[in-house]
């Protein structure tokens, strides 16, 4: 691509087919980051906060436990780890009388 060009500077016959390959090159590599590989890496970012999110749950619940914390005081800490659907549906069965 556009080393094969700058490589042939002197040839002005491949100079267009030179700066075509590299713009057409560049044209793919573009659109691959784009379409393939931003979408990739925001499912990879999204799948880490998730994992990040429930590893520091576990420690909060251990060390909780640790300290010797009121179960439902932990459960209401926990909870706090989890969306507002998740945390409605599942609150009313944990802290429940």
């Amino acid at each position: 691509g556009l080393i094969g060009m700058l490589n042939n500077l002197e040839d002005k016959s491949a100079l267009g087919p030179n700066m075509a390959v590299a713009l057409i090159t560049t044209l793919y590599g573009c659109m691959i980051a784009n379409w393939l590989f931003g979408p990739l890496s925001n499912k990879l970012l999204a799948q880490n906060a998730r994992e990040m999110n429930a590893k520091d749950m576990v420690l909060e619940g251990v060390l909780s436990i640790q300290t010797g914390d009121n179960p439902r005081i932990l459960a209401t800490k926990l909870l706090t780890y989890l969306d507002p659907v998740t945390r409605k549906a599942i609150s009313s069965e944990v802290l429940k009388d």
